[in-house]
């Protein structure tokens, strides 16, 4: 469920339209599922209570992995699977249990921005300053990010209903916070803050504003519950208030009982925050509980490689899942 339009989405939508660059629970709750999505994936987990494998694939395989078995005939994918639940079992016994599970997913989130921040990093151009430390300057980002819009009318300085020139003014915003020395420039530390601000706390406060702007329709500074329900619940056309599903009613409720702890009609910034930034909520345990609910067929909290490959395409996918975009990159599996 990608019921957001949180930091991860909107920097895949940067980068594309520019052209550069707590019992066992199973399934996430709809507040569990926001929270998780700017970490683990791009794609939405659920939309209108639909299960979409494309978000596991990439919690569980990193996002370009997830792109590289996407193209991959299924047998290929289930065996190089198999390699992976191999390493996953760091204790030999048979089993992975949730601790592993939860473990592999923290590396392949970790490697995967690794990996893209090392791609963003030289495809700038870096100054060394006094101490041998390489920098991206903010002027040099500007103009090699946004460097063409000099030479645009204002008629063609919009795209999908977001301006250029909002996006560079929230990038600039980004930088600032990201900008711990305050010299207008990153060095690579402080770059990947900026390119995934959702991990590091130092950034939270950025990723909240970018949040609230990005679900307040009117731009008032505060959502309302419809808002607030619009951003995850889109009702088919013709579709009736009545029927709504349950949960989007247990959702409505959620506003007016939980969300909206001072009982204004609205979600200001600090309620924004205690709901999408909550202490202590660790997004690679929630999406581990959710895939043994998923694959763990005999019910013991640990899955065995036949339960694994027996729902393979929830892990991995493959040419038959019909999932991603065509992009090869060879690896070591």
């Amino acid at each position: 469920m990608k019921n957001t339009f949180l930091i991860a989405s909107m920097l895949t939508t940067l980068y594309v339209v520019l052209a550069i660059t707590a019992v066992f629970a199973g399934v996430p709750t709809p507040e569990e599922t926001k929270r998780m999505m700017e970490h683990l994936s791009g794609a939405e987990h659920y939309k209108n209570e639909e299960h979409n494998n494309q978000f596991d694939h990439d919690a569980f395989l990193g996002e370009d992995q997830a792109k590289t078995f996407d193209q991959l005939p299924p047998e290929e994918s289930k065996r190089r699977l198999g390699l992976i639940v191999d390493k996953i079992d760091a204790d030999k016994d048979g089993y992975i249990s949730m601790v592993e599970l939860k473990d592999w997913i923290r590396y392949t989130q970790t490697r995967y921005i690794l990996e893209d921040v090392e791609r963003h990093w030289k495809q700038h151009n870096r100054t060394t300053i006094d101490d041998d430390q390489e920098v991206i300057t903010w002027d040099s980002y500007r103009q090699e990010v946004y460097g063409f819009m000099d030479d645009m009318n204002p008629n063609e300085m919009s795209t999908e209903g977001v301006t250029y020139s909002n996006l560079r003014k929230r990038d600039r915003r980004r930088w600032a916070y990201a900008d711990v020395d305050k010299n207008d420039a990153l060095n690579r530390t402080e770059f990947a803050w900026f390119l995934h601000p959702e991990d590091h706390d130092s950034m939270r406060d950025v990723v909240v504003l970018e949040t609230l702007e990005d679900i307040d329709v009117d731009k008032d500074g505060k959502l309302s519950l419809e808002e607030y329900i619009g951003d995850m619940y889109r009702p088919e056309d013709g579709e009736s208030p009545g029927d709504e599903p349950d949960w989007v009613k247990q959702e409505r409720e959620q506003f007016a009982g939980y969300r909206d702890t001072n009982k204004d009609g609205f979600m200001d910034v600090e309620e924004v925050r205690n709901w999408i930034v909550p202490p202590e909520f660790d997004h690679a345990e929630a999406e581990a509980r959710h895939l043994v609910f998923e694959a763990d067929t005999d019910a013991d909290e640990k899955l065995t490689k036949d339960e694994i490959l027996g729902k393979y395409d929830l892990f991995v996918g493959s040419q038959a899942t019909d999932f991603g975009e065509a992009l090869v990159r060879h690896d070591e599996f």
